[in-house]
């Protein structure tokens, strides 16, 4: 899904999703919901920063370990 659309609003459809925005949420609820996407931001980040180490300790070519059976 591209977000092309975002890049071609103008001044008059911001202020128009602003206003919108601010009636569906409340004047109140808006900064919770920007911090809150905020802290989903930067933990997804630390995520993927996180998987990239993971894969950068193991080497692509190195073969994976057996299981043993248990008997």
């Amino acid at each position: 899904m591209t977000f092309a659309f975002i890049q071609n609003m103008g001044p008059v459809q911001l202020i128009i999703c602003l206003a919108v925005l601010l009636l569906l949420f409340g004047g109140k609820k808006i900064p919770d919901l920007a911090r809150s996407l905020g802290k989903a931001k930067g933990e997804f980040k630390k995520g993927l920063a996180e998987g990239e180490k993971e894969d950068d300790a193991v080497p692509a070519d190195t073969p994976k370990p057996l299981e043993e059976k248990k008997a």
